[in-house]
């Protein structure tokens, strides 16, 4: 198994078929934040982000911010979005993915994690074995070990667009 190779591929948070994700018997999403919902640079959600929150909770599904980022990060988009979060997460380490899961009382298949980096948020949910959706970065500006990972990243996705398996650009779910 490639553990970089995400099982969703979508341009952005907002072309995901959710409805699709439900019918997979997917109960909880774990958004990453930076580059994923909101430019690294926000300090605050945006009403489209908010929108789209609202509408997967009304649709049943457990929203939760599940980002490297600390607390005080996360803080002011948990009071906003009314979502939980987990701060610190360590991705691509086991252990909050491991919490999150007997947190909430979730199977493996019941959860997905959405984000924007194959070193963290893919590899991470991929070696735990839970649903990966990768999407595009939604900003250029990245911190400084972000940066490290794109460099890595973009390696791995060459040899996977080598392979014909993966190619930037050619959505799929």
């Amino acid at each position: 198994m490639d553990y970089f190779f995400p099982d969703v591929y979508q341009k952005s948070i907002y072309t995901i078929n959710y409805e699709k994700l439900k019918e997979n018997g997917v109960k909880c999403l774990l958004f990453d934040l930076d580059n994923t919902c909101v430019p690294y640079v926000d300090k605050t959600p945006t009403k489209k982000l908010g929108d789209l929150f609202d509408k997967l909770t009304t649709m049943g599904f457990k929203v939760i911010i599940f980002s490297n980022s600390p607390k005080s990060r996360l803080e002011p988009f948990k009071k906003a979005l009314n979502v939980d979060c987990c701060a610190s997460a360590r991705k691509p380490q086991k252990n909050k993915f491991l919490k999150v899961l007997k947190t909430y009382n979730y199977d493996l298949s019941e959860v997905a994690i959405i984000g924007d980096q194959l070193m963290t948020d893919i590899y991470g949910g991929n070696k735990v074995g839970i649903m990966t959706i990768l999407v595009n970065p939604m900003s250029d500006i990245d911190m400084p070990l972000t940066k490290i990972y794109r460099f890595i990243e973009k390696k791995k996705i060459n040899k996977m667009t080598k392979k014909g398996i993966f190619k930037v650009g050619r959505y799929y779910d």
